[in-house]
């Protein structure tokens, strides 16, 4: 266990010194925390199309998923089974690179972190629903543009809900950090 820790942490190292020497052009523009989770959504999200592509396309083979009790449409599929390896590694980035100053607690962040996904989830899956069986556009390029916006919200609900940095009142510890 002590070994994966540490290979986590240089990991968390290593992307972090990657993420902050490129960040130098845009020190004008934004603060670091907005250049980190940039980059840290970026990957994440292309991991997400990557899977997502995959899974349609050479799991589901743009056929319907059929489990006997519930049947899934390709598109709804691949988004299904991308989800669990994209919330880990979403959370993981926010919590050690983007966030990582919060001052809440990590079971904290984690609850706080699944609800913003949760929110997520229905967005992308109405927004797939409309575009792709109402709209008839095409499931990866429907996803492509639901992700765009899932990134603004997601910023938005982490950076002040789920990895909050609490302000102390008076010297006394914040009620998360008793």
């Amino acid at each position: 266990m002590k070994m994966i820790r540490n290979i986590e942490k240089r990991f968390e190292k290593l992307l972090t010194t990657v993420i902050d020497f490129f960040y130098p052009p845009f020190k004008r523009f934004m603060p670091l925390e907005l250049f980190r989770y940039g980059c840290c959504g970026g990957l994440n999200l292309l991991l997400e199309w990557v899977l997502y592509y995959v899974f349609y396309h050479f799991v589901f083979r743009g056929e319907v998923f059929d489990l006997g009790f519930i049947a899934f449409t390709p598109h709804i599929a691949a988004f299904v089974f991308k989800f669990p390896i994209t919330f880990l590694t979403g959370f993981w980035m926010a919590r050690h690179i983007s966030f990582s100053g919060s001052s809440l607690r990590g079971r904290t962040q984690i609850v706080r972190y699944l609800l913003v996904t949760v929110v997520n989830i229905l967005i992308n899956y109405l927004g797939l629903k409309l575009f792709v069986e109402v709209f008839l556009w095409w499931p990866t390029v429907s996803y492509a543009i639901i992700s765009v916006i899932c990134v603004t919200f997601s910023y938005l609900s982490n950076k002040y809900y789920s990895f909050k940095k609490n302000k102390k009142h008076d010297g006394q510890p914040s009620v998360d950090q008793k």
